[in-house]
């Protein structure tokens, strides 16, 4: 397969880029400015993007069969506390992210996209979404080491969630477990739907490297086209 990769420099993106590259399948790499990466990879190529411009999402997309957004703003891998800032700054940016991608898809409709989002709207028991409840939110908040200001942000990603859902195009929302980052790769994990997965601990819990495997499986044999899934531990 070809499969584009938006915020390829990220932890999750950067992951997706060897976990694809590593089942034989073509990666071109975006980044906001790629003129200066220096990896070389076979079956790599790497490009300029801006997320939100339509019009140059659209020219990278002839030949992808399926393009994966990791957008953030800033580059959280670099700078964590700058991207929750920008987040918290403008929380509509991840919604402006979704319809500048579905645009793009206008003219390239066969081309599926797979969206990197949050968790936070998830459902953590039978109709009751974090989201939906300050008390709750910034419990998660609290305990995630995270300003409760970033609520907004959260309540972002579940708007760009809505924009897709109202779509036709070939989409699918990922969203990961709570707590995610760079770990193991061990190709050990369920998954979910609009329900958050918990393990024996009572934890939603990811590695950034299984998180790439479960992509890169969606990429593979899309089960979820114009639907959410999670996975966890």
């Amino acid at each position: 397969m070809h499969i584009g990769i938006i915020g390829a420099t990220g932890t999750i993106g950067s992951r997706i880029v060897t976990e694809a590259l590593g089942r034989g399948h073509r990666v071109s790499a975006f980044s906001r400015d790629a003129s200066a990466i220096t990896d070389r990879r076979e079956n790599l190529s790497w490009a300029s993007v801006d997320v939100l411009d339509p019009a140059g999402v659209a020219a990278v997309l002839p030949g992808l069969d399926v393009l994966i957004s990791g957008f953030q703003p800033g580059n959280a891998a670099k700078d964590f506390a700058d991207t929750v800032r920008r987040s918290i700054a403008d929380p509509t940016v991840y919604a402006t992210a979704a319809r500048s991608l579905l645009k793009a898809l206008d003219s390239h409709p066969r081309t599926r996209l797979i969206v990197i989002g949050g968790a936070g709207s998830l459902e953590i028991e039978p109709g009751v979404v974090r989201a939906d409840h300050d008390e709750l939110l910034h419990a998660a908040l609290d305990e995630l080491g995270l300003p409760r200001e970033y609520a907004a942000a959260v309540r972002g990603h579940r708007e760009a969630l809505d924009v897709l859902r109202l779509s036709n195009r070939l989409w699918t929302y990922f969203s990961p477990a709570e707590r995610i980052g760079p770990g193991e790769r061990t190709g050990r994990f369920r998954i979910g739907g609009d329900q958050v997965v918990l393990d024996a601990d009572g934890l939603s819990r990811i590695s950034a490297e299984d998180a790439a495997v479960a992509l890169v499986d969606e990429a593979e044999l899309p089960r979820f086209v114009q639907r959410r899934f999670t996975v966890g531990y």
